[in-house]
């Protein structure tokens, strides 16, 4: 069965990653987010950077030397491994990254304090991992709970996924959320490796990733216009992020 929804999951993320790149609007909010998340490319030159859980992500098309992975054996992602065995991976030397960074991946991890404690051992003394998840807001509340396909359970004792089928398949969007936002204990499990730099936390629209249609749909805009509408919603998810935001951005320093 797990073999069959691995496959199922790879097909998916190409499909969606094939969508994606056709999709002019869809791409540039992703590259927003970069920018925001890593600064341009001169920023980043000279740093040690890997993407974890890079299946669809376009990060490399915007950073070309970041360096991807993920579980699923994909022919385009320089190493394929379990994150959360990270610290295993003999082909990334001990304490060599600068940044790791993670897009909407830690909700899909079964255990993601574990990945987190595991992934210090590739970092540097100061290095960081960079997350976006999931934020909820009075309005994603309702889009998260009644409109997304992905599973959203706040009724947990640990922050650990019961099962996991698949890759893709599998997710809770609450547990991010829960570990930075409303678990004291599950947080302070996060301390005992890591500090969270407060200067680099911020929330993220998600009105102008609806206003692209995202993978499943399509929605006609001229470029210019979105441009126009992602600033003014961007804005609006941070000045007003308890009511608007679909996304938070927070970095862990490697103690």
């Amino acid at each position: 069965m797990r073999e069959q929804t691995m496959r199922l999951d790879i097909e998916a993320t190409l499909n969606n990653r094939k969508v994606l790149f056709q999709k002019k609007n869809l791409l540039y909010w992703y590259k927003r987010l970069y920018g925001l998340l890593l600064g341009d490319n001169e920023a980043v030159s000279g740093l040690r950077i890997l993407e974890v859980g890079s299946g669809m992500s376009p990060l490399k098309h915007f950073y070309p030397s970041v360096m991807t992975s993920d579980i699923m054996p994909l022919d385009y992602l320089d190493y394929v491994f379990d994150a959360h065995d990270i610290d295993c991976v003999s082909m990334i030397e001990s304490e060599s990254l600068d940044v790791i960074v993670l897009t909407n991946v830690l909700h899909h991890l079964q255990d993601p304090i574990r990945f987190l404690s595991h992934a210090r051992n590739k970092l540097r003394t100061g290095g960081r991992i960079i997350m976006v998840e999931p934020y909820f807001s009075t309005l994603s509340r309702l889009i998260y709970l009644h409109l997304h396909h992905e599973s959203t359970d706040f009724d947990l004792d640990v922050p650990c996924l019961p099962e996991v089928a698949g890759p893709l398949s599998s997710a809770n969007i609450a547990i991010p959320y829960m570990i930075f936002w409303g678990r004291k204990g599950w947080l302070h499990n996060v301390f005992q490796y890591y500090m969270i730099d407060e200067s680099k936390t911020f929330y993220y629209t998600g009105i102008s990733y609806m206003a692209t249609g995202g993978i499943s749909h399509n929605i006609v805009m001229p470029h210019w216009l979105y441009k126009r509408i992602w600033k003014i919603d961007n804005w609006l998810a941070n000045v007003f992020y308890r009511k608007l935001a679909d996304f938070f951005s927070i970095t862990l320093i490697k103690k």
